[in-house]
């Protein structure tokens, strides 16, 4: 870890001066040498960083669902390209570009806040070793060594000896109990963060092994988080469980506000607006204004929760329009009662074993109908075959009716005396 820290050692510098910063605001109001000061500067600069990353994480968001929209035709290439692998990767490109779908969207705020992540466990590291660093000098470096947060140093970690947590202050103790809080917490925030991602904020009607694979990241991060975090300081723990605190804010927000279409969160938010629209009889906000407004836009694409929403507003009278807003319509309120009558007189749909039992009574009565009760019909059609005119010029004897088997038609040749 310390090797890969040092790879970042550029932006050292910043995050020292933005930390200073920062410290020099809450050490007037909790003292220099406080944990609380340190620590407030540490989840000021991830809400620093988290704010400039906003852009990013808007890009996350659409790549995300981007991405699940396009697995079934990714699966449709792979099948039919399985043999070819640089025929499939110059498919794949040409559905991204097509599409404007960058797959490394979903790691862009991930990968943009690694260096401040390192450049602040070098700090930290640094502290601990009682080395300058960045704009940090002896006095900084000495008021940092004195901080704690509820009894742990800040540049204590879980797999310290009891020597070196002595060293800052504290006991081992203290810092193992502290850390390991901290690690559950930022394990625990990592899995629900992904787990509301996937119970509430997936298009359930497509089925494609990228939701096997979000799944299995649900369980798999928070484990990996767990592992790596007995080798952070408390101040990185700091900045890591804000971080995931922060993500799980914004993610709640953007699935409440914009959930995926198809999805369970999508549901819930055209319930909750459908419900506004009812009291105010209008849409209010621009947000609500431009969700209506892009149902409106597809049309027949709509999904079934979609066309649940607009089947919502006809009852109400109302009619939603191209620009998001809603106008009273009696047509609407007609369609809505036209549609809930005809589904209402459509036949039910028989089970198997009702057609099965529909198709054997219907044998027993072509049967019934061959029985004696029914001679009447068989008289009727042979009398009918008996009437049909007969051809002229032959005898009405047994020579006009079909020769026995074995003879041949016509007048017979007496037989012989003898033979009699």
């Amino acid at each position: 870890m310390d090797t890969i820290a040092s790879l970042f050692s550029f932006i050292t510098w910043p995050v020292s001066w933005v930390i200073v910063q920062f410290h020099k605001l809450y050490g007037t109001i909790f003292g220099p040498d406080t944990g609380w000061a340190w620590g407030l500067s540490i989840v000021s600069l991830v809400v620093l960083i988290r704010i400039c990353l906003i852009p990013l994480f808007v890009k996350q968001i659409k790549s995300t669902r981007n991405m699940q929209v396009l697995q079934p035709k990714m699966k449709a290439i792979q099948e039919r390209y399985k043999s070819d692998k640089q025929r499939q990767s110059e498919e794949m490109m040409k559905l991204y570009k097509e599409t404007g779908t960058n797959p490394l969207s979903s790691c862009l705020p991930i990968l943009a806040q690694s260096p401040f992540f390192f450049a602040l466990y070098h700090v930290l590291s640094a502290i601990a070793s009682n080395k300058k660093i960045g704009v940090i000098d002896q006095s900084l470096l000495d008021s940092a060594r004195q901080a704690h947060i509820f009894g742990a140093p800040l540049a204590a970690k879980f797999m310290n000896s009891a020597d070196e947590v002595a060293a800052l202050g504290a006991s081992l103790t203290d810092v193992r109990v502290v850390t390991a809080v901290m690690i559950v917490m930022m394990s625990a925030s990592q899995f629900f963060t992904q787990r509301q991602l996937m119970t509430k904020n997936v298009d359930l009607t497509v089925k494609t092994p990228y939701m096997q694979q979000q799944k299995m990241l649900m369980y798999i991060f928070p484990l990996i988080f767990a592992g790596m975090g007995i080798n952070f300081p408390v101040g990185v723990l700091v900045y890591w469980l804000t971080t995931n605190v922060w993500t799980m804010g914004q993610q709640m927000y953007v699935i409440n506000q914009n959930p995926t279409p198809g999805s369970k969160a999508q549901d819930q938010y055209l319930t909750r607006l459908l419900k506004s629209v009812t009291a105010h009889g209008e849409v209010r906000g621009r947000t609500r204004r431009n969700t209506v407004k892009r149902i409106v836009a597809k049309g027949p694409d709509r999904n079934d929760i979609e066309r649940k929403f607009v089947t919502g507003l006809a009852k109400l009278g109302l009619a939603a329009q191209e620009d998001g807003t809603v106008i009273k319509s009696e047509t609407a309120v007609a369609e809505a009662e036209g549609g809930a009558a005809q589904r209402r007189q459509q036949p039910k749909r028989q089970t198997k074993a009702q057609r099965q039992t529909g198709t054997a009574q219907a044998g027993t009565k072509d049967a019934d109908s061959t029985e004696p009760g029914s001679k009447t019909s068989l008289q009727k059609r042979d009398a009918a075959q008996d009437e049909k005119p007969k051809p002229a010029g032959k005898p009405a004897s047994g020579s006009s009716r079909q020769a026995k088997s074995g003879q041949r038609k016509g007048p017979q040749r007496p037989k012989h005396p003898s033979k009699k």
